[in-house]
């Protein structure tokens, strides 16, 4: 009855999740919607390229996240003195990709083309509360408390929309808007850090699958901050290789054509975007699990499942795909749109692959994500329109898929290093972890 009670807790809790991505992702999307037909091409271009460079910084979120989510649900020891150096670790980084980020400035509007260096300030701005939300958000996920996590991913979405929209109203400009996204930040900062000061979060007992200090790598054990840069690596080779595109049809293709492929590239991110609660929900899972090849498989399936059933309903209803990122004015696109769909389901399993090296503690898998990139930046002067780059970029992605499914799922499943010994006293059943069975 217990376990079962367990497994009922896991589904509520991936469906939880599951619903706030959805609100994150649906909110997203109006925002790109809006900007998209109220920008025209060439703004909405500076705009997609500003928000291809942020994501590209907030790698830095993202491994504090991951190793922030990690450590809570895998590291034994008082839990609440883990979670401190979490956010200690955070605020450091935070205020690091501030600064850089805004020294960065005049680069950024160069490279970018962009009409007004405000867009570049928003988003070291933008950047800096990210991070922040990064670390918060790894302490829930850890904690497995899929509601207040929920609520973050919500309120950066729904901030991001109103943020946006009404800046949109004072000014059409790719600036105004990007100003809106970075005050959009400030709120899901606000909503998480609301919730780990919650007074129900007294628990110190280390979770099933909690392995000894000693069994950590070097730079595991160097601390977090250590742990965090080698997360970035793999993160930001992943968000390099899956923004590289837009930032080459910016600099190699004419005004309007790159814009045409960033509309097309609004299909890719929801596809990209669409699984993410798999990613999330999977995660302390797979660290736990030390890359139970069963685990990645189902989602894997899943995401290639979603993934399936999109693209063909794109290519059943093109006309409608073509509203869905922008319009009559991007209609050289249409006949790609599959294409695009295409290209997000495989970087959303790409996504899965990179988190479960992270969860695997398998950093020689970045090699192949470098790799891509490479390829696809040394590929991409070769094509001149934006079709010509869809076709490398789809390419170079799906061989970048079997080589990492072939590396962290045949060659070595378990990860690098061999499993963990136990903990010494046995652990005890922990009720509150809905994925995993009662210790006998």
């Amino acid at each position: 009855m217990a376990s079962a009670d367990r497994n009922g807790a896991g589904v509520v809790g991936g469906a939880v999740v599951a619903g706030a991505i959805a609100v994150m992702n649906v909110t997203t999307y109006g925002l790109t919607l809006a900007t998209a037909r109220i920008l025209g091409p060439d703004q909405f271009g500076q705009f997609s390229s500003v928000l291809g460079a942020l994501i590209v910084v907030n790698v830095v979120s993202l491994a504090l996240q991951a190793t922030g989510a990690r450590r809570v649900s895998t590291a034994p020891g008082d839990r609440h003195r883990i979670e401190r150096t979490v956010l200690r670790a955070t605020a450091a980084c935070a205020v690091g990709v501030t600064v850089v980020s805004l020294l960065a400035t005049p680069l950024v509007s160069a490279g970018l083309r962009l009409d007004s260096p405000v867009g570049a300030v928003s988003m070291a701005v933008a950047a800096g509360f990210l991070t922040l939300m990064g670390g918060q958000a790894g302490i829930l996920q850890g904690e497995q408390r899929w509601l207040p996590l929920a609520a973050v991913y919500a309120a950066m979405g729904v901030a991001r929309l109103a943020a946006g929209g009404l800046a949109l109203l004072v000014d059409r400009s790719a600036a105004s808007a990007l100003v809106g996204v970075a005050i959009g930040a400030v709120v899901p900062v606000v909503v998480a850090g609301i919730a780990l000061r919650h007074p129900a979060r007294t628990s110190t007992r280390p979770p099933v699958g909690a392995e000894p200090a000693s069994s950590w790598r070097t730079w595991e054990r160097g601390g977090v901050g250590r742990e965090v840069a080698h997360s970035a690596h793999a993160l930001l080779a992943f968000f390099a290789v899956s923004n590289i595109d837009v930032l080459l049809a910016r600099a190699l293709l004419d005004d309007v054509p790159a814009g045409h492929y960033a509309a097309g590239l609004v299909l890719t991110k929801a596809m990209l975007f669409l699984p993410q609660f798999v990613v999330i929900v999977l995660f302390p899972a797979m660290a736990r699990s030390h890359g139970g090849r069963r685990t990645h498989v189902l989602g894997l399936g899943a995401i290639l499942a979603l993934g399936v059933v999109a693209a063909s309903v794109v290519a059943l209803v093109s006309g409608l795909a073509l509203a869905f990122v922008g319009g009559p004015a991007y209609a050289p696109v249409e006949p790609s749109l599959p294409l695009f769909a295409a290209l997000g389901t495989v970087l959303a399993m790409v996504q899965l692959l990179v988190y479960s090296a992270l969860a695997q503690r398998h950093p020689r898998a970045v090699i192949s994500l470098w790799v891509a990139l490479a390829a696809t930046a040394a590929l991409a002067p070769l094509v001149d329109s934006a079709s010509g780059l869809l076709l490398v970029k789809l390419g170079v992605d799906v061989v970048l898929l079997l080589v990492l499914g072939v590396h962290l799922l045949v060659v070595t499943p378990r990860g690098d290093a061999p499993a963990p010994p136990p903990v010494e006293p046995a652990l005890a059943e922990d009720t509150s972890s809905p994925e995993q069975p009662a210790v006998r």
